[in-house]
This record gives structure tokens, sequence and C-alpha cells, in this order.
């Protein structure tokens, strides 16, 4: 399918909600954007995978990365697109085909932008992180990310959401020591001792650090309970999965250090992690991105593929016409005059009317 880039934002995000491309298969859309990227003169473009890079070489004095995935989650009976009213419904509407749509047109009708730029479509975003195309090219080609401020077009309902908070699971263990259920004397029960563990979850108060003049909120809190033997054994062995949300105030080996000084007496073990991003929103590029937006800003409380510019040394934020609430949802839609919106501030930004 040929992707025509000059037409309105709004159909532009049909024609690529309407090109299939659940997570691992985006290759069809991939090869719709290479096309109708290359035949842009005022763009170098490279294709890495089913990852798309096209960059301005202006010779300006700063440069700047808008990018987005192209995956969407499996299908829920949501395509093809349609239209009721002001709103389009369909599969990747607001997560996120709204904001390439946004990105695409930018690449196709600002050729001379006060920054240079680089346009970044990628795949694999929404499955594990592994198969990231974002975090491919920051460990094979981070020349390619380099930049000076990072704009992600997460869906965020046109607000700015500056930076993002820290995410990590750790095993806590506690012990015992198997016996007999009817002599359960001789033993001792693992998974009683594990309620020193979920008193301490109890008591925790979550911190709200304020980072660039934003202000976050941590979170510590069981996501999963494993233990038992059998119905007549005392169990010697109970494990709490708890999930970390820090701020950017931490880096991930602060936070690991919290963990365990926070269950200090009990075996804690770190199975999954990802850093924190700060907003950097005292960078100029970024201060003029929220003063041309004029869109409120707040921190991001989750964590998105800002955190992989941030691990490059580029200061992120997420902005997108998507609802975040409506993201994965069977009814998921965008509001189009949203989007039209999101394409007049960025353009506006960038130093083109």
């Amino acid at each position: 399918m040929l992707l025509d880039l000059n037409s309105h934002v709004g159909d532009l995000t049909a024609a690529l909600v309407d090109i299939e491309s659940v997570s691992g298969a985006e290759r069809g859309l991939a090869d719709a954007v290479e096309a109708a990227l290359r035949a842009l003169p005022h763009l170098t473009v490279v294709r890495d995978g089913d990852s798309v890079v096209a960059r301005t070489g202006l010779g300006r004095a700063e440069r700047v990365v808008i990018a987005g995935h192209l995956d969407t989650v499996p299908l829920n009976g949501n395509l093809p697109s349609r239209v009721e009213g002001d709103r389009l419904y369909g599969c990747g509407t607001t997560d996120m085909k709204s904001g390439v749509a946004v990105a695409l047109r930018l690449a196709a009708t600002v050729p001379e932008p006060s920054r240079d730029l680089t346009y970044v479509f990628y795949e694999c975003e929404e499955i594990e992180a592994e198969r990231n195309g974002l975090k491919r090219l920051a460990a094979t080609r981070p020349e390619l990310l380099a930049g000076d401020f990072a704009v992600l077009m997460e869906p965020t309902g046109a607000l700015i959401e500056g930076g993002c908070q820290g995410t990590m699971r750790a095993e806590v263990t506690a012990t015992g020591e198997r016996a007999h259920s009817a002599r359960a004397w001789m033993g001792s029960n693992a998974i009683h001792a594990a309620g020193a563990v979920l008193d301490v979850l109890r008591a925790y108060e979550p911190t709200r650090p304020v980072v660039d003049g934003l202000e976050y909120h941590e979170g510590l809190n069981a996501v999963f309970v494993r233990g038992g033997v059998a119905g007549n054994v005392i169990p010697d062995e109970c494990v709490v999965t708890v999930n970390y949300r820090f701020a950017p105030d931490k880096s991930e080996a602060e936070a690991e250090k919290y963990l365990r000084e926070v269950f200090g007496g009990f075996a804690v073990r770190v199975v999954d992690s990802a850093p924190a991003a700060r907003p950097g929103l005292t960078h100029p590029a970024a201060a003029a991105f929220v003063a041309a937006s004029g869109a409120e800003v707040r921190a991001k409380l989750g964590w998105t593929d800002v955190a992989l510019f941030a691990g490059l040394g580029v200061p992120a934020v997420n902005y997108g016409p998507g609802e975040p609430t409506l993201a994965h949802t069977k009814d998921e839609y965008v509001e189009l005059p949203l989007i039209a919106d999101c394409e007049r501030r960025m353009r506006a930004w960038l130093g083109t009317s």
C-alpha cells in the first residue's frame, strides 16, 4: 500500500491503522513507511530490520529525535478502522499510529526545520524487550539516535509527560525447614515467615521526589507469591516477587541497594530491571518544545522507551495525541481534532507555520 504523506493527518492515521502490524509482523508497514520516506529528497533513509530511520542534514545547531513504534497489540475484532463523529476507531489508533502519522506528516512537509531532525519508526515495542527495535538500534547503531533532545510519540492525551520512572522486579525469599504438617513444630514454616515481607510492604509509604520540577510517585508492591510443597508438608521456602517503581533521581544500582536495605534479613534477587529517565526539561530544545506546545507538563509515572534515549545521554519526553487509558482496548480510538492539534503544535516548535 502506498502512503500519501501529504494527506490530512487523520486520513494518514486511518491508512496506517489499516495496515495490520501486530508485533513481529510489521514488515508490510515498515516497507510502506520506508518507500514514502525515500521519496523525500531532503531526507537520508536507513533501514535496519523492520525499523526505519530518516534524517535531515542541514547543519543546524541542534538535533531532535522524533520516534514512534510501528507495532500494535494483537487484533481484537477492531480492524479495519472506522470513523464515528470526531473519533477514529481501530487497533493502534491511540497507541500509537496517530503519533506515527504526526511524525510522518512532519517528515514530509517540514523540509527545512529550525533544528535538524531524526525520525525513528521501529518494531516490536509491545512485546519482550529483547526484540525491541529501538533497543537494538541503541546497542548497534547508537549514532542514528544521537541528538540533543527526543520526543517519543507515546499516547499522552496531548500532554507532555517528562522522562519516566524505572521499574525493578525482585524476588524476596523467606526460608524455613520442611516437616510433616502433623508435626509442624519440628519444622519452620517459610510461608508464615514471609508475613514479615508483607509487613514491610504494608508499612511502605511511597516517596514523591521532584526531578527537574516534576513530581514523581514511587511504588513498591507484591505482584506474585510462590510457596508450598504438598498439602501435608510444612514449606521450607516462600518467594514474594515485588515490583519497585522508582523515580529518575535513582539509578538502577541505587534502586537495588534500596530494596536490599528495605528487605534486610531476607535474600533478594533482582530478576528484571529497566532504568528511569530524567525529563531534561532545562535543555533549550526541551524548553522551546514546552513553550511552543503550550501543553501541560507532568511526570511520566510508567516506563517507556524514553529510558533508552536517556541511556544514550539524550533527554526525552513522551507526547502524542492518543489517550493512554484506551491503549490495548477493543474499542480503542483517537480524537481526530487532537491529532491535527498535535501536528500544529509540533510544526510551530520546528519553526514552520
